[in-house]
């Protein structure tokens, strides 16, 4: 893997104002992550993991900070700009965010379709897709008829529709039984591989990163209180929220058999 900070965070922060007062939710993320990484950030509820990855591509407006992913400065782009850059930032969420009145391809088209690609450039490159995700077969079905591991397959061909710079993944396995986050794993660590794609994943499930990422931080109160490989993470952890995950992983021990051949270890 490329020793190459890909995305660069600095002096990231996001405050939510409310009419019980503020909440300081970012507190000056400072982060870089390297080309062809599938970095993990691990943290509990309410520490700021779902805002920081909003803001990675601006869902999220920050207050201060800067993204830098390549060559391209987000937070200093202008609408227009943004939102042509953000067909280069794939995203795939927790409850698959998918159009029940559109068939499988058409879902996996919408972004080629937003982006203005030809009809025949997506005949093409839809049914391509969906090989790479083992739905060849389901072309013409509609997300009613798909199971949940069946949908979220969708929704990660649907992220590489438009062939992007950086995927990004919010709680992607969090509503799925333990098999199919397995072979939703398997399928993310597959295309890292042939493709030296560069994969962001937020997630509370330690069993999720010990068997995909290769690095990790831990996001506390706001903050990154460490960072390092997965290895350094589970053999000498440094925070207080890495310790007390470590505890809680090693408490579930009917997890240990699924995730024991994990990459990170």
């Amino acid at each position: 893997m490329a020793e190459e900070n890909f995305i660069a965070i600095k002096g990231l922060k996001k405050t939510f104002r409310t009419k019980d007062g503020d909440i300081e939710v970012l507190r000056g993320i400072d982060l870089n992550i390297q080309k062809g990484d599938i970095f993990g950030l691990v943290g509990f509820s309410g520490a700021g993991k779902s805002t920081f990855i909003r803001c990675l591509n601006r869902m999220e407006t920050p207050d201060a900070g800067t993204v830098r992913i390549g060559e391209h400065e987000i937070m200093s782009m202008e609408k227009k700009e943004l939102n042509r850059y953000r067909q280069k930032i794939g995203m795939i969420f927790q409850h698959f965010n998918l159009f029940d009145s559109r068939t499988v391809f058409r879902n996996v088209a919408y972004p080629l379709e937003i982006a203005g690609c030809s009809r025949s450039l997506i005949r093409k490159r839809v049914p391509e897709i969906l090989e790479l995700v083992e739905l060849g077969d389901k072309l013409n079905c509609y997300p009613g008829q798909l199971s949940g591991g069946q949908k979220q397959r969708v929704g990660i061909a649907r992220a590489l529709a438009n062939n992007p710079d950086v995927l990004l993944s919010d709680e992607a396995t969090s509503a799925l039984d333990p098999q199919t986050t397995l072979s939703v794993l398997d399928l993310l660590k597959d295309i890292n591989r042939r493709f030296g794609l560069t994969i962001v994943l937020i997630t509370h499930e330690l069993e999720v990163v010990r068997y995909l990422c290769h690095h990790v931080a831990v996001l506390e109160n706001g903050r990154i209180a460490e960072r390092g490989t997965v290895r350094d993470l589970f053999q000498n952890p440094k925070s207080d929220t890495a310790k007390l995950f470590i505890k809680i992983n090693s408490s579930f021990n009917h997890t240990e058999q699924w995730f024991q051949e994990g990459e990170g270890i």
